[in-house]
C-alpha cells in the first residue's frame, strides 16, 4: 500500500499547523491544531489526486494509501505558514531535470485552474469584500502572483521584466487574466532556464535557506492553497 510521508510545522504547542505531503508537492493542509490538520490530511491527498488525474498525471486517485509523519519542524518565526526557518530535508535535494518539468507542468495546471476561477466573474465580484476578513478574490491573485514573484527572485535573484508583469497585474481586475499570464510565462520560462548549479544552490535569505526545490514547492502549495480557497468560497469546481 502506498504511504505518503508527511512533514509537518507547528508551534511548540502544536497549534497552527501546516502539513506538507511532499510526495505529492504542492499538497499541503492548514489547521488550527496539529490534530485537526492530520485529521485533515488523507482528504486533501485525495483533493489533490483528483486534480492531477483530471488533468492527466500519472497517478491513480482511489489507491489505498496510508500516512506517517516523518518530521515535525517546531522552531523559528511565523511557524505554520510553509517557510519553517529550518526546513525540510528533501528542501535541500538536488531537483532533477525532469522534475522540474514535471512540477512545471503541475504549476501550470494550478494556475489555469485559477483562471477558471476568475472566468466570467464582473469586477464587482473580483473586488467584492467577503465580509469575514479574508480578501477579495482579486486581492487572492494579486497576493498568490506577488508572492511567486518573491519565491523566484529568492532563489535566482532580480528576473528582466518581472516587477513590470507584477505591476500590471496589481493595477487591477480589469484585463486580469492576460496579465497574469504574462507574469506566470515568465516565471516560467525563468524556471525553464535555470541551470544544474541554479537547481543545486542554496541561498541564503534571512534566517531561511531557499534551493529550487523549496522555490518549486512554496509556489504549488501557495497556489493550490488559494485555488482551493476560491473554489469552497465560489461553490465552483477546479476545472
Amino acid at each position: 500500500m502506498k504511504e505518503y510521508a508527511l512533514y509537518v510545522e507547528s508551534g511548540p504547542r502544536k497549534r497552527r499547523t501546516m502539513v506538507h505531503v511532499l510526495d505529492l508537492l504542492g499538497c499541503v493542509v492548514r489547521g488550527a491544531t496539529t490534530e485537526t490538520a492530520l485529521e485533515a490530511t488523507p482528504d486533501a491527498i485525495h483533493l489533490f489526486l483528483r486534480f492531477l488525474h483530471a488533468h492527466g498525471g500519472t497517478v491513480n486517485p482511489v489507491e489505498p494509501f496510508t500516512t506517517d509523519v516523518v518530521e515535525h519542524v517546531m522552531e523559528g518565526s511565523w511557524i505554520g505558514n510553509g517557510d519553517p526557518m529550518p526546513g525540510f530535508g528533501p528542501d535541500f535535494k538536488e531537483l532533477g531535470e525532469d522534475e522540474l518539468h514535471v512540477y512545471l507542468q503541475h504549476l501550470g495546471w494550478i494556475e489555469d485552474a485559477l483562471l477558471h476561477m476568475a472566468e466570467g466573474l464582473s469586477d464587482d465580484q473580483m473586488t467584492a469584500d467577503p465580509g469575514d476578513g479574508s480578501r477579495a478574490i482579486f486581492q487572492i491573485l494579486e497576493h498568490a502572483a506577488g508572492a511567486q514573484c518573491g519565491y523566484l527572485t529568492y532563489q535566482v535573484g532580480r528576473v528582466p521584466g518581472l516587477p513590470q508583469a507584477l505591476k500590471a497585474v496589481q493595477h487591477g481586475p480589469q484585463g486580469l487574466a492576460e496579465s497574469l499570464q504574462s507574469l506566470w510565462s515568465i516565471i516560467h520560462q525563468r524556471l525553464e532556464a535555470m541551470t544544474p548549479e541554479e537547481r543545486e544552490r542554496q541561498v541564503p535569505h534571512g534566517q531561511v535557506t531557499w534551493t529550487a526545490r523549496r522555490c518549486l514547492r512554496r509556489m504549488l502549495e501557495h497556489n493550490w492553497e488559494h485555488l482551493v480557497e476560491i473554489s469552497e468560497r465560489l461553490d465552483k469546481p477546479m476545472a
